[in-house]
């Protein structure tokens, strides 16, 4: 294993572990060299992998602040229900429903999910992460192709009845993400501290047979939350 490699986990394991606490700053350059006897070009090299995965962020004539490490990591790339996430977090998780409703699909609407006319149900869900509210999850699912939803299955998991009950295959899903400022609405429903803006993901999400069934805004505030993908290069 390269020395740089090796300076970069270990700086990585100390920040986890809290001994470098987040938003306080990394050993200058010229420290770091002394402390792991390697050359500056090494050293620059394990801050760079820090930089390029999000643990430090460097700061021109102050250093490398380190970013808070108790981030959610949500794929891009996958399809995961909240609740299978909740599972892998080593935190307290709580799901509220805030609003629950079937309602006529609007012009807005049957844009998004490609349907000509009926109902929908519009769901909000705060979700809260150690006590922080910080997710807004804001749903429109066909009630045509998903019967039967209600406030119990929206506040445990809809992709698991959806699976588990109607016998269906949630498949793949297109995403887009962007950041806006948060809406009064948004600043009611969610803990958003000195923040100003949320990230936005939105996802259109398909059954096997290509039906689209869901189109959903999760609104995230962006100080709790690494958004993660593993790409492969592919020559054009």
């Amino acid at each position: 294993m390269s020395k740089y490699t090796l300076i970069y986990r270990d700086l990585l394991d100390r920040m986890r572990s809290g001994e470098i606490a987040a938003y306080s700053y990394l050993p200058s350059e010229n420290e770091l060299m002394k402390i792991y006897g390697a050359s500056r070009d090494t050293i620059r090299k394990a801050l760079n992998l820090l930089l390029q995965d999000g643990y430090i962020q460097k700061q021109k004539g102050k250093g490398s602040l380190v970013l808070e490490q108790n981030k959610i990591a949500f794929p891009v790339s996958g399809l995961t229900s909240f609740k299978e996430l909740a599972g892998t977090m080593h935190a307290s998780v709580q799901t509220d429903v805030h609003c629950f409703e079937k309602i006529v699909a609007d012009t807005h609407l049957k844009q998004e999910l490609y349907m000509d006319q009926g109902e929908v149900y519009h769901i909000e869900r705060i979700r809260e992460i150690d006590g922080e509210k910080v997710i807004l999850d804001t749903d429109y699912i066909n009630a045509k192709i998903i019967p039967g939803l209600t406030e119990e299955i929206a506040g445990d998991s809809i992709y698991e009845y959806i699976e588990k009950v109607l016998k269906l295959k949630v498949s793949f899903a297109r995403k887009e993400i962007t950041i806006h400022p948060a809406s009064s609405h948004e600043r009611k429903l969610l803990d958003m501290a000195d923040h100003d803006l949320l990230v936005c993901v939105k996802t259109y999400a398909y059954l096997d047979d290509a039906t689209l069934f869901q189109y959903t805004e999760s609104k995230h505030r962006p100080d709790k939350f690494r958004f993660v993908e593993f790409a492969r290069r592919s020559p054009i």
